[in-house]
C-alpha cells in the first residue's frame, strides 16, 4: 500500500507504522519511517489519519487511542464488527473527540448502491463468496473439504454474515460491509464456495426491497501475498486515503 501511494504521487506522508515487534515485521516498514511501539506515543504525532489493518486485537490496542488523537480512523477489520459492543463503543469515543470511523468497501463494490436502497427497506440481501481451494486453506473450511484433492465446486457453508465472519474472519470479512450498508450481520445471508475452477476470488451480491432488486459481481484477482484476500481489498485502501486529500470525492 505504501508503494503505490508512493508510486501514485499521492500526498501522503506515513509518519509511522505500528506492527508486531520482531525483525522480520520491521523489515517490512519503509526506510525512513519510525515504528511505533505504543499507543501512548501515537497522541505526539497528530496525524490526519490512523489506518488500522492488523486484525481485532489491534483494534482494541489503538482504536480509542486513535480516535482521540487523529481527525480519522480507518477500520479495515471490519469482521470484528460481528461484535455487536464495538462499533456504538468506538463511535461513541469519536463523537467525543470530533472524529470520524471510516470503513472501507474492501474486496466489494456497489456498497453506495446498496446503502441508498436500504433508505427504502431492504427484504433480502446474499453474499455469496467463491475462491480457489487453497484460499480456504488454514480455515475451518479445511475440517470439512478435502481442499488440496477437490474436483467440483462445492457450497460447505451457508449462514448469516455474522456467523460467516466470525468463522472465517480473513475470506469473509466483506460480508460485514455489506450487512452494515444494508440490513445487518442477522439478516444478510451469506454462501460461502470452494471451486478449484476458480482462479479468481469472486462476490456476488443481490439484494431485493422497496427500490426494486440489484445483483453485483465482482471477480478480484487474489492478494499475491494473501490468496485469502484481494488485490482490491488493498486498492480500496488506497483510494479511501487519497480521498482525504482531494477536494472532489466520489
Amino acid at each position: 500500500m505504501a508503494g503505490l501511494l508512493k508510486s501514485r504521487n499521492a500526498p501522503v506522508d506515513i509518519v509511522a507504522v505500528a506492527t508486531r515487534d520482531d525483525p522480520a515485521e520491521r523489515a517490512l516498514i519503509p526506510g525512513g519511517v519510525p515504528f511505533l511501539a505504543a499507543p501512548s506515543e501515537l497522541a505526539a504525532l497528530k496525524p490526519d489519519l490512523v489506518i488500522e489493518a492488523a486484525g481485532r486485537a489491534a483494534i482494541d490496542a489503538w482504536a480509542s487511542v486513535a480516535l482521540a488523537a487523529s481527525p480519522a480512523m480507518i477500520v479495515a477489520s471490519t469482521s470484528a464488527f460481528c461484535d455487536d459492543a464495538l462499533l456504538p463503543r468506538l463511535a461513541e469515543i469519536a463523537e467525543k473527540h470530533g472524529s470520524r470511523i471510516l470503513i472501507p468497501s474492501g474486496a466489494i463494490g456497489g456498497i453506495d448502491a446498496l446503502a441508498g436502497a436500504a433508505v427504502l427497506g431492504l427484504d433480502a440481501v446474499t453474499h455469496s463468496i467463491v475462491k480457489p481451494p487453497v484460499a480456504w486453506k488454514g480455515t475451518p473450511a479445511e475440517k470439512l473439504l478435502a481442499l488440496a484433492s477437490l474436483h467440483e465446486r462445492i457450497v460447505f457453508f451457508e449462514g448469516s454474515a455474522r456467523e460467516a465472519a466470525s468463522q472465517y474472519p480473513q475470506n469473509a470479512n466483506a460480508t460485514v460491509v455489506t450487512s452494515l450498508a444494508g440490513i445487518g450481520l442477522d439478516r444478510t445471508r451469506v454462501e460461502l464456495v470452494a471451486d478449484p475452477g476458480a482462479r479468481l476470488n469472486s462476490h456476488t451480491v443481490t439484494a431485493e426491497g422497496a427500490f426494486g432488486r440489484m445483483t453485483i459481481t465482482l471477480e478480484n484477482n487474489p492478494l499475491a501475498t494473501n490468496p485469502k484476500s484481494s488485490e482490491l481489498t488493498a486498492l480500496s485502501l488506497v483510494r479511501l486515503i487519497e480521498q482525504r486529500t482531494r477536494p472532489v470525492t466520489i
